[in-house]
């Protein structure tokens, strides 16, 4: 650096006009922080110009400078000028220039354009000897950063073209710097991208993997277990499946297909607590179930899956109302089923499933009109409606174990309704072809639980027909066949509700037909077998108390018609 300048203490005064305080903070602060190539050091070893003399404040209104100004620009190594329209009218600006020139007429005076053309940015003072060379700052002429190297060229005696170029590395090396910079943080960020991902997938796996037990549990396990009559296991089946889903926390983040998991669970639990003969624990399953399929069809109303489980939903409700009783809420339930099905059938017309569907639905109001309202031909037409589309599903999916056991189970349905209204050949004929369907059935999968109960209570039905028809010895062999059967079932599994109302009713069946053929010994041993299974039933199996009820009832009356037989000497 110029050796006058290691001997003042400020390396510039900068002269402003006040209005310009923005530009002379700026111009200090670049000038004050900028670091000095090698070789241009002051003396004191600095690499920084040193400090510049920036009068703060507003000069007092006096009539001439004040005594601390006359000092700095007395101990400053050069002068700076920011140069515009304002500095050029400031009488100031005018005076501080030329003290300057009095104290140090060697010294440089360095002129900084920020604002105006030259000729009228310049103050009359510095035009005397012709306009001097001066830094642009504007945007137009050399810019701040060009115009900054220049005036700092001046101040430190070195030349411009050295610092334009070690500006250049400069900015060189910080770009490189930042884009290292930011090129490691990428890195970091992609790295713990990737990690994220890999742990989402990894959860995403174990979650997939997960629901694909449950499915399995929801499906080929469920209908093995229930074939065979395990209730008991497929309530452990039932609990750890829920429990899965109470691990997950929080419902509102589950995925979807989780939830429609969740609410098919919570209808199997339902059908389970049915067949126990609880439908208070029942309908509450159920009913959250509706909750969640409602939600999820209201998010996307085209989807058929959502549209299926809703259905579902629908039936289930529906189900619970009508064993309770409550024939017109159990209707409206079947009927929003019925129209679900018919949703389903828009969106899949060729699917098995929407045919199944349909079946269900119709299947459903028809047993109501029949068992509640006594309506036998709105019951007959729906469940012959409901054979047509069954009869479809069959067509569709040929290989359907479950679609061909609804097939026969229409024909039971007809049956039941003709039985009722005593059209007994029209009843013998359906149960004949139900069975006829149920015998290869049979033989394909012979531990099969629901195959082995259907063809129980349609032989039952047969021997009840021919009881009415006055073939009592064709009832007592069909009943001894029923007997059978229902024995071997009751073995598998003595909690089914279903399975013990069956044997309670074979047995009432076949003391009333002993009664019939005057066989008082055989109808008092029948009953007291059937009171003895009452009394030593376990609750879960017996729960129905309308059933419990009924059946004592009947026993009661089967052995009253008993004793006035054997009094009357008959």
């Amino acid at each position: 650096m110029r050796a006058d300048s290691a001997k003042a203490a400020y390396t510039a005064f900068l002269s402003y006009n006040h209005r310009d305080v923005r530009a002379a903070r700026g111009l200090q602060r670049r000038l004050e922080s900028y670091r000095l190539p090698k070789g241009a050091m002051r003396s004191d070893g600095g690499r920084r110009l040193g400090p510049i003399f920036r009068d703060r404040d507003e000069l007092p209104a006096a009539a001439d400078l004040s005594e601390a100004v006359k000092q700095a620009l007395s101990r400053s190594a050069a002068l700076v000028v920011l140069c515009s329209p304002h500095a050029a009218a400031s009488p100031w600006v005018d005076k501080e220039i030329r003290l300057f020139r009095v104290l140090h007429p060697d010294r440089p005076i360095l002129a900084a354009i920020i604002e105006g053309e030259p000729e009228e940015a310049f103050p009359p003072v510095l035009r005397d000897g012709g306009e001097p060379l001066a830094a642009d700052l504007r945007r137009e002429g050399d810019g701040v950063r060009l115009g900054t190297l220049k005036i700092i060229a001046g101040l430190a005696g070195i030349g411009l073209d050295r610092l334009v170029q070690r500006d250049a590395q400069r900015r060189v090396r910080r770009v490189t710097a930042v884009t290292l910079a930011l090129l490691l943080v990428m890195l970091a960020f992609l790295a713990l991208s990737i990690a994220a991902l890999q742990a989402q997938r990894e959860a995403e796996r174990q979650r997939a993997e997960a629901e694909g037990i449950i499915e399995f549990m929801l499906t080929d396990l469920r209908e093995r277990l229930r074939s065979v009559g395990r209730l008991d296991a497929l309530t452990v089946v039932n609990d750890r499946a829920m429990n899965y889903y109470r691990d997950q926390g929080d419902l509102d983040d589950l995925p979807d297909d989780s939830l429609e998991r969740r609410a098919r669970i919570l209808q199997a639990m339902g059908e389970d607590d049915i067949a126990r003969g609880s439908l208070p624990a029942a309908r509450r399953k159920f009913e959250e179930a509706h909750r969640t399929t409602t939600a999820l069809l209201d998010d996307d109303p085209q989807r058929p899956e959502w549209i299926f489980v809703h259905a579902q939903s629908e039936f289930w409700i529906g189900q619970v109302d009508q064993l309770s009783g409550q024939a017109d809420a159990a209707l409206r339930h079947y009927r929003a089923y019925l129209h679900w099905a018919r949703e389903l059938f828009r969106y899949q017309p060729q699917a098995a499933r929407s045919f199944t569907e349909m079946g269900y639905a119709l299947s459903n109001i028809a047993s109501v009109q029949w068992e509640s309202k006594n309506d036998h031909d709105d019951a007959i037409r729906n469940y012959a409606k409901s054979l047509y589309w069954f009869q479809r599903a069959q067509q569709a999916d040929p290989g359907s174990l479950n679609i061909r056991m609804e097939v026969a189970e229409r024909h039971a349905r007809l049956a039941d309704v003709h039985f009722d209204r005593r059209d007994f050949r029209a009843s013998e004929q359906h149960r004949l072809e139900q069975l006829r369907l149920l015998e290869p059935l049979r033989r394909e999968d012979p531990q099969n639980g629901d195959i082995a109960y259907d063809t129980l209570v349609a032989t039952r039905s047969l021997a009840r027909i021919a009881f009415e028809t006055g073939e009592t010895a064709k009832a007592v062999r069909l009943l001894r066949d029923a007997r059978s059967q229902s024995s071997a079932l009751r073995q598998r599994d003595p909690e089914n509700q279903n399975w013990f109302e069956q044997h309670l009713r074979l047995l009432m069946d076949a003391a009333e037909v002993a009664r019939a053929r005057h066989q008082g010994a055989e109808v008092h041993r029948l009953v007291d077998q059937a009171r003895r299974i009452m009394h030593d039933a376990s609750p879960t199996a017996a729960a129905d108390p309308a059933f419990r009820a009924t059946s004592i009832r009947r026993l009661d009356a089967i052995a009253q018609s008993n004793d006035r037989a054997s009094a009357k000497g008959e």
